[in-house]
């Protein structure tokens, strides 16, 4: 592509990733690069990944819709504006310091900041506390000082962390920081939404011999029709309605 944009030429020559620099040369070369050229060409199973791996590294990237020969919709990506460059996201993501993770189980206690099971050191994960998407990566990630932007957290809660934020209006739109630093995926601790949905949730977890007070929780909401959380509210419903009513006496 000979009339690339200067400064975008210099962000795409700054890019090493394997599968982010296969699309970039890609499109460098043809001009733009089909979800069916990622798989057929690359073997690459899950085509949006790939792109999103451009995207991480602050490339603009616009998709579009086209008919391949047979008539099915497909995504087609091209380099979108210089306009639209993320500097925050220059870079790409930077690998995590040892005395990062370190000082993040000590000050959580070696234990996942969403549900709050404890967990040997090596089954938590860092995370972001404002998505990567919204706020790129943190100046400080290669010291390990920045405890307060990050946590530890467990697969599955980073998983389930991750689809709810890729599917939250705020990414998908406005990016705004801000918002992120109010949601519970955030800021678990003192939250104002959940993906800017006006929820709140607690995690509970019974452990060693306090296990036979889930059960017997679990096999009451059973005979009561309802599930485990269902039931859960309505006995601090009763319990608070008794309180009041005492209180009245």
């Amino acid at each position: 592509m000979s009339n690339l944009d200067p400064k975008l030429k210099a962000i795409l020559d700054g890019v090493k990733g394997k599968r982010a620099r296969t699309v970039i040369d890609h499109i460098l070369k043809h001009g733009s690069i089909t979800n069916e050229e990622l798989k057929d060409t690359y073997g690459y199973n899950h085509p949006p990944r790939a792109i999103r791996d451009v995207r991480e590294n602050g490339v603009p990237i616009k998709t579009e819709r086209i008919q391949d020969s047979t008539g099915r919709s497909i995504a087609r990506y091209t380099f979108g504006s210089p306009d639209e460059i993320e500097d925050h996201k220059l870079g790409g993501r930077q690998v995590f310091a040892r005395d990062l993770v370190d000082k993040l189980y000590e000050k959580q206690a070696g234990r996942c900041a969403l549900s709050g099971v404890r967990y040997e050191r090596r089954y938590l994960q860092v995370d972001h506390r404002i998505p990567y998407e919204v706020a790129g990566e943190a100046d400080r990630v290669a010291e390990g000082n920045d405890t307060d932007g990050f946590m530890l957290v467990s697969g599955a809660a980073n998983r389930q962390k991750s689809w709810s934020c890729e599917h939250c209006a705020n990414l998908t739109g406005a990016k705004d920081a801000e918002v992120c630093s109010r949601c519970y995926w955030a800021a678990p601790e003192s939250y104002k939404h959940i993906a800017t949905r006006e929820l709140r949730t607690v995690s509970l977890t019974w452990e060693g011999k306090a296990v036979s007070e889930h059960e017997r929780l679990l096999k009451q909401a059973e005979a009561s029709g309802l599930t485990l959380p269902d039931f859960i509210q309505l006995v601090l419903r009763r319990s608070r309605g008794l309180a009041e009513e005492r209180g009245l006496r």
